[in-house]
């Protein structure tokens, strides 16, 4: 038998789809064509829509370097043609203003077809004394069969667009495809065309100009960055750098008519940043590798180079707007163009920051949180990355966005980070206005359908869901009664927010369990004493559902339910109340709850543990990652149980440690020692910050210390 070999014969109908298919929105296809303008080191592009002839069409213009005759036959009916790519890889900058390519896929040129079947493109390159123009009409081009049959001719002539020393590409698209436009559709367009440069550091070397002849009141009214910058309440800025030091500024300015409050300011330099664990996350691939580092350095930043953020933010309270003036073009503004923008070298990156595109999760992560977190529509924003340094960012062939890959997801995590920053110092401004004002938060609203979902998904997976179901069903069944019983006593808001937290924190430990394939019996542990909450939660709001344990057992069983996390995290736990080294008493509590107290300042320590003692080439360090339980008598007769480690501490005073959604860690919820400080008033005790000396604990404790203070009213007699 012969072995014959064959080429591809592609249908002509392909460089049709491209355009069509590829290419979103014919926004997108001209903010392309705008792109193809600057990589030709154009300093003005004007674009033209001519809506009011009886064929309508539009008119690009750029002063651009132009196309030759054999860069048009060689490159630009070369689909897919390299020499963008070779140039950015090898560092080769444009001529006049040093820029490196925004493209590299070499399909960009078909963006013309999403906006008309008609093209006319003329175009001279500099130095040349003729200009080359180029017709196609995409109808005729697609009814050829092969794409060997789709011939374009090229015409050179003397310059009669380009005349004298100018030089640069016109492109006429007619037979458009949208044919009625409305004003909406000219505004969007506009907004979208000139957003290709930053508002906050744009090329100075490059312009976008818009015009609609006969219909200049289209654009009447659009208001300018910059008049709804000034407007802006906070602003943030911060430059994070390829070494990974972080320098932040942040501004309250206080900009409402008749309120008396003071403006503040809070900035620090070259410190580092703290970033999401992504093994928190219940939604995603379990079976991708993931990068924990809660720290930034060199290697985190590796692929995406610095960073620099600039943020202005609003407030949309009702109490705040009515003490702003022209309220409503605010609101109009944040709500077409609010939101976060990424761009390089000062040239967007579409399509981050459209509306409808949520790409950093803010609202989301704002769900449980409203009062403390930023939603898109009430910032805007830019992150500014550089072309030569974020080389794992590359950008999707459709243009909508980067593709995702390891780099997006640590650039996601550093720009979280430093809005965590934000959302922190953003916070005390935020209860300065609101007790002025007497505004009412909004009532935050809570779901536990997404984590039992991927529970579930999880379970299935590792054969074991017909065992975990009952469990898993009586978790969502108790807590959706529960959120109702709560709200219908008018105990919603932060009561829920912590059942909320303590629920979700449970079911990511048991996640966790199910990712590392425990024994079933571990597992049904797990959640049988996640199930045992509600019991607890219920208790706490009857206050006397209470049983009497030693500290000596409870503190057992909250190591034993920890046991994976202490052996996963390298962290040694030196407890002599279990060696029989120290004071050992009888407490009466709600077991459960106090379990709950007891997992949520083991969380903490886990996690500032990381932050102290940060993992080396994927690796914990061994034996330097140490949590300290004791037990002491207090002052005032009573007895307690100290929780220290030593990591890195506190930062925050006392009174604020204890205060709902109070954190500094980026992601969190602030609500564990918010809880442990409400079971402790249940149980008759308290909840303080001493120091080591104070409890009995060991010098080596040199970081965070937490004590549970039980009055001798409550509890049990001591052994």
């Amino acid at each position: 038998m012969s072995l014959d070999h064959y080429s591809f014969r592609p249908r002509a109908r392909l460089l049709v789809l491209l355009g069509e298919q590829l290419i979103g929105s014919p926004r997108l296809a001209l903010f392309e064509l705008v792109k193809n303008a600057y990589d030709a080191d154009s300093t003005i592009v004007s674009v033209t829509l001519l809506l009011g002839d009886p064929n309508p069409s539009i008119l690009v213009l750029d002063d651009g370097d132009g196309m030759s005759f054999e860069d048009l036959r060689d490159i630009w009916l070369v689909p897919g043609a390299d020499h963008k790519l070779v140039a950015k890889l090898s560092n080769k900058r444009s001529p006049r203003f040093g820029r490196l390519p925004l493209g590299e896929k070499g399909l960009g040129r078909f963006a013309v077809h999403k906006l008309g079947d008609l093209i006319e493109l003329t175009t001279r390159k500099k130095n040349e004394d003729y200009e080359s123009v180029v017709k196609i009409d995409w109808e005729d081009l697609s009814k050829q069969n092969f794409l060997s049959d789709a011939q374009v001719q090229i015409e050179k002539r003397i310059p009669q667009t380009f005349t004298g020393n100018s030089h640069g590409t016109k492109i006429w698209i007619g037979k458009l495809r949208q044919v009625d436009w409305s004003r909406g559709d000219v505004r969007r367009m506009y907004r979208q065309v000139t957003s290709i440069c930053s508002p906050f550091g744009a090329p100075t070397d490059f312009q976008v100009n818009l015009t609609v002849p006969g219909r200049e009141d289209d654009l009447i009214g659009i208001p300018s960055y910059q008049d709804i910058l000034e407007r802006a309440i906070w602003r943030f800025k911060f430059s994070l750098s390829a070494d990974g030091l972080l320098s932040w500024r942040y501004e309250f300015v206080n900009r409402l008519k008749g309120v008396k409050l003071e403006d503040r300011t809070a900035s620090a330099s070259e410190t580092r940043l703290l970033v999401r664990n992504p093994g928190r996350d219940l939604l995603g691939d379990s079976s991708t590798p993931r990068d924990e580092r809660l720290l930034v350095d060199s290697s985190f930043m590796n692929g995406i180079g610095p960073i620099e953020g600039e943020f202005y933010v609003f407030d949309r309270d009702k109490e705040v707007l009515a003490r702003m003036p022209e309220t409503q073009l605010i609101k109009l503004f944040l709500d077409e163009s609010g939101g976060i923008r990424v761009y390089r070298d000062g040239v967007r990156v579409y399509n981050y920051g459209e509306r409808g595109d949520d790409w950093l999760g803010l609202d989301l992560r704002r769900v449980n949180v409203p009062a403390a977190r930023i939603s898109r529509n009430i910032v805007v924003g830019a992150i500014h990355l550089n072309q030569q340094q974020s080389t794992g960012l590359s950008e999707k062939t459709n243009r909508e966005g980067f593709t995702e890959s390891d780099s997006l997801d640590r650039l996601k995590r550093a720009v979280l980070g430093s809005i965590s920053i934000f959302e922190i110092e953003r916070r005390a401004d935020k209860e300065r206005l609101r007790r002025l004002l007497k505004s009412d938060s909004p009532e935050p609203t809570y779901s536990v359908s997404a984590p039992i979902h991927d529970l579930r998904r999880l379970a299935d997976k590792h054969g074991v869901l017909t065992i975990l179901e009952p469990v898993i069903k009586r978790i969502e069944t108790e807590f959706n009664s529960f959120q109702e019983t709560m709200l219908q006593a008018g105990l919603s808001g932060l009561g829920l927010a912590v059942v909320f937290h303590e629920i979700e924190r449970g079911v990511r430990v048991l996640h966790n369990g199910l990712e590392k394939q425990l024994d079933i019996t571990e597992l049904k542990q797990q959640a049988q004493s996640l199930t045992k909450l509600f019991d607890g939660f219920a208790g706490l709001l009857r206050k006397n559902d209470r049983e009497p344990i030693s500290v000596s057992k409870l503190i057992r069983q909250a190591r034993d339910l920890n046991t994976l996390r202490f052996s996963y995290h390298k962290v040694d736990l030196i407890c002599p109340v279990l060696d029989d080294k120290a004071l050992d008493f009888e407490l009466s509590v709600s077991l459960s709850l106090m379990l709950g107290v007891i997992n949520n300042l083991f969380d903490n320590s886990f996690y500032w543990l990381r932050v102290r003692y940060p993992e080396v080439n994927g690796n914990a360090p061994l034996h330097q990652r140490k949590i300290f339980v004791t037990t002491f008598k207090s002052d005032s007769g009573g007895v307690g149980i100290a929780f220290g480690d030593n990591g890195p501490g506190f930062i925050d005073p006392p009174t604020a440690l204890v205060q709902p959604f109070v954190t500094r860690k980026p992601e969190g919820m602030g609500l564990g020692l918010y809880y442990a400080n409400l079971v402790m008033e249940m149980s008759n005790g308290s909840i303080q910050f001493p120091d080591s000396g104070d409890v009995e604990m060991p010098a080596e404790a040199s970081g965070a210390i937490v004590a549970l203070v039980f009055e001798n009213k409550g509890r049990g007699g001591s052994k």
